[in-house]
């Protein structure tokens, strides 16, 4: 019997998504900006970034174009982006091992470190506070050591997004995986707003610098 309904659409956005990557080539700049996170887990404060994600592809009309592309286990969503397009993914993974996603997509598309976004969690931020970091460290984060080394680099720019440290360490896990209170959801609808601000108006003037040629 033919597919129908919501998983015939998801399997034409799917083969939309692929031929738009392997018929051409994008003749302007690209970026990638990867929400990271643990998959089946969206709601919780571990998962921050593609809940930043989300809201970038309802900023740029993009949010029913999500497609989920085996060859790099994550969903994916391509958005204009003035004259450059920005490729929007999520990990179909646990946290801890985003980084061979976003290793998979930089090579499938072509891309250098460089021109990759990870947007994640921070424990030694409160809620509320944002803080765009270009390269480094993993300052202890599982998702960003993992994209660092399948990366081989550390020079992907970082949007950190903080969720608080809880009083105790022995909370740090309880705290990271579990979701936001209601106090705290009154606080993040404008938190996603501030961070995909943040983030866009950032690559907007990347985009408008002279090509290195990566």
């Amino acid at each position: 019997m033919a597919p129908s309904g919501p998983f015939r659409s998801g399997m034409r956005r799917s083969w939309a998504l692929r031929q738009r990557v392997s018929d051409a080539r994008f003749p302007g700049r690209r970026w990638l900006v990867a929400g990271l996170g643990n998959h089946g887990m969206p709601d919780t404060r571990h998962s921050v970034g593609m809940a930043v994600l989300g809201q970038i592809a309802r900023r740029l009309g993009v949010a029913e174009s999500w497609a989920r592309d085996s060859r790099c286990a994550a969903d994916l969503a391509l958005a204009p982006f003035g004259d450059a397009q920005l490729v929007l993914l999520r990990p179909r993974r646990l946290m801890n091992v985003n980084g061979r996603s976003v290793a998979q997509a930089a090579e499938l598309f072509g891309l250098a470190a460089e021109e990759i976004y990870l947007v994640h969690d921070e424990l030694d931020k409160p809620l509320g506070k944002l803080a765009l970091k270009l390269g480094g460290s993993a300052r202890g984060h599982n998702g960003v050591r993992s994209c660092i080394s399948c990366l081989n680099s550390s020079a992907m720019p970082r949007l950190r997004v903080g969720i608080g440290r809880p009083t105790h360490s022995s909370m740090i896990q309880a705290h990271v995986l579990g979701c936001f209170s209601p106090e705290e959801q009154e606080l993040l609808s404008p938190l996603l707003d501030q961070a995909t601000d943040l983030l866009l108006d950032h690559i907007r003037a990347r985009s408008r610098e002279p090509s290195s040629g990566l």
